[in-house]
């Protein structure tokens, strides 16, 4: 078990550098707190883990049993801070609700932690091994499996009204979330392949070198985030206001609104600005945002995500037609207001049917056999 002590002792010095870091860190200042809180505990999980399986024995038996529980942190704490940072809030007292699954699992095991020094040394001297606890161990898979879904519900949520109000909102959707929750999910089923079957390879000390693995993934995306805004949640005069804009399908003011959103994309090309929100729009406008939105949603069929990029795509496509024009593809991407090469090739494929490069090298094919035709 040495090998598996050192790995341990690496992923520890790693988590607690980073939950220093991350608690240090202005950026989503609130919602990092509470992944520092969270990756110190799985460092002090590995310490133990470590000093246990390098000597197991009495010494440590009640310590590794205590962070044997802490795995009911994990996916609560991992809710917990989505929540956060979607919501741009602190940790509250509403919070602490979903710190109770661990108390449970503490209550669970008292037997353990009321065991003697004597009868902890009469179980080792006897060669005593953990008892299994199928029961036990499918309620935590099934409880921490169960707020890892719940909070990429919230990150689907949060980006769904991030798309409503926002041009760059592919950007700031949380990507790095779901990469973190599919990492998590694939340490659960290890965990359960070590617990449903007995493949030589998949052992308890496996886990927590995946939880080591994951320990420097979560420091790769955690510490490159940006700054996340956080869609307005509207008061409710102008929750009221927006719903009779929608209820009120002959509104008189449409047609002007999509008048004056064709004048702006078309004179100003607002488009073009990356960061454009719906709030900025409405501004730019002089109409109410919940009637530029309803604009959008309801005359144009679309989300102002969608109708922000369809603008840009057609910006891009008049570039590509021209034949004097030889930017890079990506540049005229970027001078549209596109910000990422991947959401800009998949808008334009979405969009248009082919790829950039393809449609480019069409456009010019058919010039040419036009101007040797001519």
């Amino acid at each position: 078990m040495a090998f598996w002590s050192v790995v341990f002792i690496v992923g520890a010095s790693q988590a607690a550098w980073l939950a220093l870091a991350l608690w240090r860190r202005p950026i989503n200042r609130e919602a990092n707190r509470v992944l520092a809180v969270w990756i110190a505990l799985i460092g002090l999980d590995l310490v133990i883990k470590a000093l246990y399986f390098q000597a197991p024995g009495p010494a440590y038996y009640k310590l590794y049993r205590f962070v044997g529980l802490f795995p009911f942190f994990y996916g609560s704490l991992f809710y917990v801070y989505v929540r956060v940072l979607t919501e741009a809030r602190a940790f509250g007292r509403r919070d602490l609700v979903h710190l109770l699954g661990f108390v449970a699992a503490l209550l669970v095991r008292t037997d353990v932690w009321l065991q003697s020094p004597a009868a902890i040394d009469a179980h080792f001297a006897n060669g005593a091994r953990l008892a299994p606890s199928p029961w036990f161990d499918l309620f935590l898979f099934g409880y921490s499996l169960g707020y890892v879904a719940a909070a990429l519900w919230c990150v689907r949520r949060y980006r769904r009204r991030l798309r409503a109000e926002r041009a760059d909102a592919d950007r700031l959707s949380l990507h790095w979330i779901t990469t973190m929750a599919i990492s998590q999910i694939v340490i659960w089923v290890i965990a359960t392949l070590q617990w449903l079957a007995n493949i030589p390879w998949i052992d308890y000390p496996l886990i927590y070198g995946a939880v080591v693995a994951w320990m420097f993934t979560v420091g790769y995306l955690s510490l490159g985030q940006a700054a996340l805004p956080v869609p307005a949640i509207a008061t409710p005069d102008a929750a009221d206001a927006s719903e009779a804009a929608v209820d009120a399908a002959d509104d008189a003011r449409f047609p002007a609104v999509e008048a004056r959103l064709a004048q702006l994309m078309r004179d100003e090309q607002l488009y073009r600005e990356p960061a454009l929100s719906m709030g900025q729009l409405a501004r730019r406008s002089g109409y109410p945002e919940y009637l530029v939105s309803a604009v959008i949603n309801r005359r144009l069929a679309v989300t102002f995500w969608d109708y922000i990029n369809r603008l840009r795509i057609d910006d891009v496509r008049r570039c590509l037609d021209d034949a004097a024009d030889e930017r890079t593809i990506l540049d005229i991407a970027y001078a549209s207001g596109f910000t990422s090469k991947s959401t800009f090739n998949t808008a334009f494929k979405r969009e248009v049917g082919q790829t950039p490069s393809a449609y480019r090298q069409q456009r010019r094919q058919g010039a040419a056999a036009s101007a040797g035709g001519g």
